[in-house]
């Protein structure tokens, strides 16, 4: 074993660009105790992401990870764990959102980006959670569409805040979603009309269900809207920076700028580093 004597690491996946770059870029500037992995599908992309952070002095390190492909996620699974023993920071940023005007169906643009957005977030913690160290802290990515009452129907809002919910429930509910898509009723079935605030709304709700199940083994896993940022995922329409669209993962991973380090376990945090009720009526936020 080739372990690094108590040496720290984080992952930080889908980051050769925007929000997950800005991540990487503040890990690396104010978290002094240990590796950044900067992890992208496409390795030209990511270790040309990894150069433009050297120009800055900051010394990410990549690897090459697409949270679609189990093999991929096994290899940086092994790598992490025979070099550093386990990962003390896992930031879940990959993500897809097809734009207003994608040529595809509503049913195909459904089942790529829930397959995307939450079932290949499942395979990726099923796979990197066992590796977690103690203490270690996991920001999964969410978005102000992926509160609770983004879904019209109050009796699928019960199902999914229900709090005996497991992730084989959760997952039964998107593959649900998928299929009232594919058939045209997911408006009558009350899921509305954006799969990608679905696909939201269950890595929140993912988040929760992990929150239970790791929390009491003292891991610390919240989601978080990182706010309307500039980015070509928003068609650039976002008026926040990527850096202040990083604010909040920052801050759930290693505390706010000005080295506080509260701990957070189990919260939907805004962009703002505020706490939102996820369980209640939209606020003033919306």
């Amino acid at each position: 074993m080739n372990m690094s004597e108590n040496k720290k690491v984080a992952i930080v996946t889908g980051a050769n660009k925007g929000i997950g770059f800005a991540i990487v870029k503040g890990l690396c500037e104010r978290w002094q105790e240990g590796d950044v992995y900067l992890t992208a599908r496409d390795e030209t992309r990511g270790k040309r992401a990894v150069a433009e952070l050297n120009k800055l002095g900051l010394s990410p390190i990549f690897h090459q990870l697409d949270i679609t492909d189990e093999e991929s996620i096994k290899r940086i699974r092994d790598h992490v764990k025979e070099k550093y023993g386990g990962i003390d920071i896992l930031i879940n940023n990959a993500a897809i959102a097809f734009k207003n005007d994608a040529p595809e169906s509503f049913g195909v643009q459904a089942e790529k980006t829930i397959f995307v957005n939450y079932l290949s977030l499942v395979s990726t913690c099923k796979i990197l959670f066992p590796i977690l160290k103690p203490g270690a802290k996991v920001v999964n990515l969410s978005s102000m569409l992926g509160h609770l009452y983004l879904i019209p129907s109050d009796d699928l809002r019960n199902k999914l805040s229900d709090k005996t919910l497991i992730e084989p429930g959760l997952t039964n509910l998107m593959q649900q979603f998928i299929e009232s898509a594919k058939k045209g009723t997911n408006v009558a079935d009350g899921w509305g009309t954006s799969a990608y605030a679905v696909s939201k709304v269950g890595v929140s709700a993912l988040t929760f269900i992990q929150d239970r199940e790791y929390g009491p083994k003292g891991i610390f896993v919240n989601c978080v809207h990182p706010g309307y940022v500039d980015t070509d995922m928003s068609s650039h329409k976002g008026p926040l920076t990527i850096e202040e669209g990083a604010k909040g993962p920052l801050c759930l991973a290693i505390g706010d700028d000005k080295d506080n380090k509260k701990e957070y376990r189990g919260v939907y945090m805004w962009n703002d580093c505020s706490i939102v009720d996820w369980y209640s009526e939209l606020n003033n936020k919306f």
